[in-house]
């Protein structure tokens, strides 16, 4: 049972309106299903009797986020919360929201159109009275996930609810109840309808939820998989040669769980850094297995995820650059120009994402934490480098294009390939990087290209 005295105080105060006005409120949703697995609470949401319009005169700043469904933002004292009137829903034509809704005075009908026991409960504020029509409080002391009622009625009516089911699985490390599955089962084809907006936002919790390999797996053995991410379930049964404990398909994901969360672009980079292997696999003249420049195919294969589910263009390019430059093999007799070279491709500001990225790698090859001697050798090697503070990139060239424009090299290509040129000698020699000898190089590298 929720101790209602440990509820945050603003929570009273705001449902303390609703009663005052003569409207019964209750606090429900995750934050509920957080308080009773005595997890701490967030983004709090509330239903109510009122109706929108009711809920509109009860606070100063209310914004009508999903008024057509009854749902409202209250912004309440620095806090906002989402408040839904009773309903009872229509049929899911869209298989995405009802096709009308209709308010009831009854909260034990409006929790029946909710999607799992777990999310199911609700508790007055006012009162204390605590409702789990569904047992949702037992089932998360058993750590089930279950659908409310026929789980093929749910998924039919939102099929995102699959995606959902295995979303709650990985982030709460909870099971699928057997029929519930069965119904994900029956209804995986219904996610073709679902956007792929949606998918991404609930793709994405799973990815960044505590075990994201608990919900990949799930997904894979109920046939969604292929088809919310077909190039990672190609992965299945491609075998790997060498030290590989596991087939391509869950050492991605074993990588992934390697990932701190709050990295998330290390996070997906580490899901996708080897779907390229499927395309590429190959054998050399004795038998044994090989995948030569699988990452650039990995890069073409992770940008076409990430355009048909529409992530923000800044973010491809964090990924993508990671899974280009992922295949690095440092040995002890690179010289600093070969490791200023290296700085110079990935950039400085990649540096951490890529070591942290190639320590998942590890991870999923091995299934365990390795000491990884050769990376500390590297990133020592580097660090060497970094301190001298040579240059690395062209704005840390004595010269500018405005200078070689001045010396008669026209507007246009031609300053950047010069740009290039002086870069690529001065990470071979920093003591290059002086405007009189590197006006000198410009002139004679343009000449011979002009």
């Amino acid at each position: 049972m929720v101790n209602i005295h440990k509820i945050p105080e603003p929570l009273h105060f705001f449902a303390a309106v609703f009663s005052k006005a003569g409207y019964s409120c209750y606090l429900v949703g995750g934050a509920l299903r957080n308080m009773v697995m005595g997890k701490k609470p967030s983004d709090f949401d509330f239903a109510t009797d009122a109706s929108p319009e009711e809920v509109i005169r009860l606070f100063r700043r209310v914004v009508p986020t999903g008024i057509q469904h009854g749902t409202v933002t209250v912004l309440h004292k620095n806090e906002s919360y989402e408040v839904t009137t009773f309903r009872i829903e229509g049929d899911y034509s869209d298989a995405r929201r009802p096709d009308n809704v209709e308010y009831t005075s009854d909260i034990f009908e409006d929790l029946k159109r909710r999607d799992f026991t777990i999310n199911a409960m609700a508790i007055n504020l006012e009162t204390g009275e605590f409702l789990d029509p569904f047992q949702g409080k037992k089932d998360i002391a058993s750590r089930v996930i279950r659908a409310i009622g026929n789980p093929a009625e749910r998924f039919n009516e939102d099929a995102l609810r699959i995606l959902r089911a295995f979303r709650f699985s990985a982030q709460l490390s909870f099971t699928i109840d057997p029929e519930t599955f069965s119904g994900i089962v029956d209804c995986k084809e219904k996610l073709y309808q679902v956007s792929a907006e949606r998918i991404r936002d609930e793709l994405e919790k799973i990815i960044l939820s505590p075990t994201p390999s608990k919900g990949l797996q799930q997904m894979e053995k109920a046939g969604v998989l292929p088809i919310v991410l077909p190039e990672l379930s190609a992965c299945t049964g491609v075998q790997q040669k060498g030290l590989h404990q596991y087939d391509v398909f869950e050492h991605s994901f074993y990588s992934c769980d390697a990932v701190p969360a709050e990295k998330k672009a290390v996070r997906f980079a580490a899901l996708f850094h080897d779907i390229g292997k499927v395309e590429t696999i190959d054998y050399d003249e004795i038998g044994v297995v090989t995948f030569y420049q699988h990452e650039k195919t990995s890069v073409r294969l992770t940008r076409n995820i990430m355009r048909r589910l529409k992530f923000p263009r800044d973010f491809e390019e964090q990924v993508l650059h990671l899974i280009a430059n992922h295949m690095f093999h440092y040995e002890d007799i690179w010289t600093d120009a070969a490791v200023r070279r290296f700085i110079a491709k990935v950039g400085k500001e990649y540096l951490d994402d890529l070591f942290l990225l190639r320590r998942a790698d590890q991870y999923g090859t091995f299934g365990k934490p390795i000491d990884p001697v050769n990376l500390k050798a590297f990133r020592k090697h580097i660090d060497k480098v970094l301190a001298e503070a040579h240059a690395l990139k062209i704005a840390d060239l004595a010269v500018n294009g405005h200078d070689l424009i001045k010396i008669g090299i026209p507007k246009g290509p031609a300053i950047g390939i010069v740009l290039r040129e002086l870069l690529e000698t001065v990470i071979d020699d920093p003591s290059q990087n002086s405007r009189p000898i590197l006006l000198t190089i410009a002139t004679n590298f343009y000449k011979q290209i002009s």
